[in-house]
């Protein structure tokens, strides 16, 4: 499993129901795209769930790396960047990824937490410790799935969860959720993944 997220950050004055259309226009193009598990269309609205900013910032889980690099390279990214300019893409590797308690049921919304992996641990045990985490929010009330990725590089780890209700049982930065794409939900491995 590979993550992805990009953000698009927006004037405190901007119309966010433009981005709920362009949503509705172009998430028909990733319904059955090879190699995407979920695309969750994300957005934080200035004032809504305590956000200071409003942005665009779908985040990916890809079972398949073709697929994602068919996304970036092949057109529906250039769209994109065409209107708004070309975003920073980061990427992670996965650690674990589980079906939520309400798995299947529509997501309202994600939360996203961001953790460094401090100098000096067993890194092994902390990414363990990682993928725990996802399988305990996994199995909150509500949650419809849980992931736990990695970026190497930056040596940070990031919790991915979605949520059936407004009120998720997760830390971390709450984005709104207006649409799931999830092609290959149902081809993303489970559980922990080494």
């Amino acid at each position: 499993m590979h993550a992805m997220q990009y953000s698009v950050t927006l004037p405190a004055d901007y119309d966010m129901d433009v981005i709920r259309a362009r949503v509705a226009r172009v998430s028909p193009v990733l319904e059955d795209w090879e190699g995407l598990g979920l695309k969750a269309y994300l957005i934080r609205e200035r004032g809504v769930h305590g956000s200071p900013v409003n942005a665009y910032a779908p985040f990916y889980l890809w079972h398949a790396l073709g697929g994602m690099n068919r996304f970036l390279w092949g057109g529906p990214f250039q769209g994109l960047s065409d209107d708004f300019g070309r975003p920073a893409v980061h990427q992670w590797t996965g650690l674990a990824c589980e079906e939520g308690a309400a798995g299947g049921s529509p997501a309202a919304v994600a939360v996203i937490r961001r953790r460094s992996v401090p100098d000096g641990v067993v890194i092994a045990d902390f990414m363990a410790d990682a993928a725990a985490e996802a399988a305990r929010l996994a199995g909150e009330d509500g949650a419809v799935l849980a992931a736990a990725v990695v970026d190497s590089r930056r040596w940070e780890v990031v919790h991915f969860s979605l949520w059936e209700q407004e009120e998720p049982k997760a830390e971390g930065e709450v984005f709104q959720v207006l649409h799931l794409s999830a092609p290959g939900l149902d081809r993303l491995p489970r559980g922990r993944q080494w």
